[in-house]
């Protein structure tokens, strides 16, 4: 594909790296991206993307915008109060990027649309706060062979880490299964310090970079946390479990499945998210 005088400059920080150049700007551009919540952590990966000139983003969202959104939500303004959050997002990445196609999905994702919505994709952004829905997302990205960026927030705390279907450690290599329901308390009692949604959803925006050009190291078998109050980063080394009940020696997933519990994600043994 053939730049304009104009897309040339507005990337053109990107194609003076030799990393990117021309051709990586191009790779760029023919991208699709899906992320899945337009809320804390996909609104910043979705604006970063947006303005590095992914030529497709998708997002999936069931929720309008609530006021408590605005503290980290950066997606969503005031004015947009009641509005489908997709419908917002789709409008701010217009504005910033006129060459982003954005296609928008008022829906929740389960088990019997997942597939149908990832696998058109080339990656995939895990911007939701509930463990089903992060477990339904890895087993749908692993099904569907799509490279899925995970990312979760908590108070001052977050964690991102990447995953490559089959090649590398997936979700449930390190968090089996969902905690029982009635465990973990609910949004509005965890809470969430917003600047903390921007760090990781940038770094999920780069990492998804990364997959697109195919440069660098991404987060695989490797879990970055982060914490604010110290500002801090801690790199802990994970590996496949040969027993995973999705991608080791003998599943036992073999078809995606929802999970009852519908609230926000406190503490399983290392484990945040909160968008």
């Amino acid at each position: 594909m053939d730049f304009s005088e104009e897309q040339i400059t507005r990337y053109s920080r990107h194609i003076l790296l030799p990393e990117v150049g021309g051709k990586g700007q191009q790779k760029i551009a023919r991208a699709k991206v899906l992320i899945i919540g337009a809320g804390g952590l996909g609104s910043p990966a979705g604006l970063y993307l947006a303005a590095a000139g992914v030529g497709t983003l998708g997002f999936i969202d069931h929720d309008t915008v609530d006021r408590s959104n605005l503290q980290r939500q950066v997606l969503h303004h005031t004015p947009d109060l009641g509005r489908a959050k997709v419908t917002s997002a789709k409008e701010k990445i217009g504005l910033l990027n006129p060459d982003v196609t954005v296609e928008t999905h008022q829906d929740r994702l389960h088990a019997g649309n997942a597939l149908e919505y990832i696998a058109p994709y080339d990656v995939v952004i895990d911007g939701v706060d509930t463990f089903p829905a992060k477990f339904l997302i890895n087993d749908a990205c692993y099904l569907a062979n799509t490279p899925l960026v995970h990312g979760g927030i908590l108070r001052f705390e977050g964690r991102v880490f990447s995953i490559l279907p089959g090649r590398s450690a997936c979700y449930r290599c390190v968090f089996t299964q969902p905690p029982p329901a009635g465990l973990v308390p609910s949004c509005q009692e965890a809470g969430i310090i917003g600047v903390v949604a921007g760090v990781i959803g940038t770094i999920q925006a780069t990492e998804a970079l990364k997959l697109i050009l195919g440069i660098g190291n991404p987060l695989t078998d490797r879990i970055l946390d982060f914490d604010a109050r110290h500002t801090a980063f801690r790199e802990r080394r994970i590996r496949r479990n040969p027993k995973c009940p999705l991608c080791g020696a003998r599943p036992t997933i073999t078809e995606l499945v929802d999970h009852e519990q519908d609230t926000c994600q406190l503490r399983q043994p290392g484990a945040v998210g909160v968008s």
